[in-house]
């Protein structure tokens, strides 16, 4: 395997790092930068899968590893943050919205991961979803966000992960 077949899972590598520093700088209470490594690790995310079809690269292998590190980067590093931020003040069911969004994006990529597709995938993506987490953190640390508001879009976006009814077409 040569140089450019390892640099779509070195972008993979460098997502899952962004992930593991947004996580990091929530336990020092830095919302902003948590939320700008979020949306660090999504651009990477992006650039992955195309640098791996570009070179002829695409390996099973590059597949689930891009699944795991996205878990990390824009299921777990953006509900957490947004459990730190606001969802801690709402007791038990603020730990169920955590988690029930992790679950989903866990399962999201799974099912991406087993399913065969024509160019249409069934759900919202797990790096939307999560970047929207980022993006309503910063905005929440500047403005501090309903709760309310902050739990339902947390619900809606769990559920539009694993929904069978939205279907988006691959660009």
């Amino acid at each position: 395997m040569g140089l450019k077949a390892k640099i779509p899972n070195f972008f993979t590598i460098l997502n899952l790092c962004f992930g593991i520093l947004s996580i990091l700088y929530i336990f020092d209470n830095d919302y902003y930068i948590s939320s700008v490594l979020i949306l660090m690790a999504a651009l990477f995310d992006r650039f992955d899968g195309k640098l791996a079809r570009k070179f002829n690269a695409t390996t099973n292998i590059g597949k689930e590893l891009d699944s795991l590190c996205d878990l990390i980067s824009f299921g777990v590093a953006p509900s957490i943050l947004i459990w730190n931020i606001q969802l801690v003040n709402f007791g038990i069911i603020g730990i169920i919205i955590t988690i029930v969004f992790a679950i989903s994006g866990a399962y999201r990529l799974a099912r991406y991961n087993v399913t065969e597709f024509d160019g249409i995938y069934m759900g919202i993506p797990i790096t939307l979803c999560g970047g929207v987490l980022a993006v309503m953190s910063i905005y929440t640390v500047k403005y501090n966000l309903n709760l309310y508001f902050t739990s339902i879009l947390m619900l809606l976006l769990s559920y539009g992960m694993i929904s069978t009814k939205i279907k988006l077409k691959k660009r």
